[in-house]
């Protein structure tokens, strides 16, 4: 697999660059087009994105606060490798707040959001052997996000986000080495309890498949040591 991808995404004119030079660099590190232990030069991505470095040294900075980069001085900045702790920490709480979200849609889930929900089922296997696996992971998260909005839980979502994204991190590199078509499966089974108004069976299903990244952990960490960190550390993410 490659340590990078030059995916230029365009600047928006008039908009802040410091912010997005962040969220660009953020995205490509967390979906995998800057891999863990990559070494990013400041100068290279100022070129890049035809700016000046004092912008991309602010996002260097927030993303060094964010655990994504490590600044190590006269040496260079490189992409952190995965906290293994803070995955786990995710998983932990994600399933805990999604599995009560999922039974309570469940008990009176409005036509809306069945119809929503089976259009990105839909899109996610027409994505499912795609090459890179970016498109398949956001609309995974679009699928759980669709059911947090419809109970009005949009901020449990956002906060969610917040803690998720050493989690982020590892979803993107499962994606590419094993395949999506369990994904598709749970979220039917997901969509089939919500159809039946059961939110047990809800619940159950949906805690099952938030806990396939578990399953799915020692064989990536196996697979790619290089890009985990097993140590614990004080982390925000």
């Amino acid at each position: 697999m490659p340590q990078s991808s030059r995916q230029i995404v365009e600047l928006l004119p008039g908009a802040a660059v410091g912010p997005q030079i962040h969220r660009i660099l953020r995205d490509r590190i967390v979906r995998g087009h800057l891999m863990p232990g990559a070494r990013i030069s400041e100068t290279e991505l100022a070129a890049e994105y035809a700016v000046s470095r004092q912008p991309v040294r602010e996002a260097f900075i927030k993303l060094a606060e964010e655990n994504l980069l490590e600044i190590r001085p006269q040496r260079g900045t490189f992409v952190r490798r995965i906290s293994l702790p803070a995955v786990l920490s995710a998983q932990f709480v994600r399933e805990a707040v999604e599995a009560d979200i999922v039974r309570i849609l469940a008990v009176a889930p409005s036509p809306e959001l069945i119809t929503r929900l089976e259009g990105l089922l839909q899109e996610q296997i027409a994505t499912a052997n795609d090459p890179d696996p970016t498109d398949f992971v956001v609309l995974d998260e679009s699928f759980h996000r669709a059911m947090a909005e419809a109970i009005g839980q949009a901020p449990a979502a956002d906060i969610l986000e917040g803690l998720k994204i050493q989690l982020n991190r590892t979803r993107h590199l499962t994606a590419r080495q094993f395949s999506r078509h369990k994904v598709i499966e749970q979220h039917s089974a997901i969509l089939d309890a919500l159809r039946a108004r059961d939110p047990d069976r809800a619940s159950a299903m949906m805690r099952t498949h938030l806990q396939k990244i578990l399953n799915d952990l020692p064989a990536i960490v196996e697979a790619m040591p290089e890009c985990f960190d097993q140590t614990t550390r004080k982390t925000s993410a």
